[in-house]
């Protein structure tokens, strides 16, 4: 999962379905987009097995602003909670509004979290700023369990190249 796991959040089982959505593209981990192309926030479905049970949806930048300095690790870009099961995130509380990456330096990984939460209106340890969110925080003081999680890489519109790891 191109370290995501490990950067953003500790290991879980994936319990729930989570499909995103930028325009008729859908993201599949590790498949890079341009900025262009995710100006406007996706359409994000949500598993699960019922409208009795909600979730919270997060997307961060855990490269902000550059991979290899993420002095801003991790950027939130959308926050939206009180999602029903089988329904989609425009069902939610938009929290933090979409906004579209534009990084400026390396291939940054935008990263969609999905947690379960303990009930409606249960989220309330909400972030004041975008900058240095931290997911991990963030879900044990709400009391959130991660349930499925996805990525896609982003670079500059003129970048070239993918993202490479070290062995």
């Amino acid at each position: 999962m191109g370290e995501v796991v490990r950067d953003v959040l500790e290991p879980f089982t994936t319990s729930v379905t989570l499909r995103i959505r930028y325009s008729a593209r859908q993201v599949v981990n590790g498949a890079e987009f341009r900025p262009s192309t995710i100006v406007n926030k996706p359409r994000v479905e949500i598993g699960g097995d019922d409208l009795s049970t909600f979730y919270t949806l997060v997307m961060v930048d855990p490269d902000a602003p550059n991979p290899s300095n993420p002095s801003m690790r991790e950027y939130l870009h959308w926050l939206v909670t009180d999602i029903p099961g089988t329904t989609n995130a425009n069902f939610g509380r938009e929290i933090l509004c979409y906004e579209g990456p534009r990084p400026a330096l390396g291939i940054h990984r935008m990263v969609f979290v999905l947690f379960k939460q303990l009930g409606r209106q249960t989220v309330f340890a909400l972030p004041e700023v975008r900058q240095n969110f931290n997911t991990r925080s963030f879900l044990t003081e709400n009391y959130l369990v991660p349930v499925a999680i996805s990525y896609f890489n982003c670079q500059r519109e003129t970048g070239s190249g993918g993202r490479r790891f070290a062995s």
